[in-house]
């Protein structure tokens, strides 16, 4: 599984939040840091996706909304 980066954007925008305003709730002092995890340049870690979740107003339980199920149907465990 992979996060999908396009349904955190997606979310984000729906709330109205900016990369400036995500990048100052995870306590960052840039956008740079937030907006290189949204765009795929550096991983987003398991507690950064729950803070984001977070802001964006998901719960934990919640999270799996942003990963993406990218197993080919042959590989699967059925």
């Amino acid at each position: 599984m992979t996060i999908n980066l396009r349904r955190l954007k997606a979310e984000r925008i729906a709330r109205g939040i900016t990369q400036d305003q995500m990048a100052s709730r995870m306590g960052w002092s840039t956008r740079t840091p937030y907006a290189k995890r949204e765009n795929g340049f550096v991983s987003i870690g398991a507690d950064e996706l729950a803070k984001m979740a977070t802001i964006l107003g998901f719960s934990r339980d919640e999270l799996g909304i942003f990963f993406t199920n990218d197993v080919p149907n042959k590989e699967r465990i059925h």
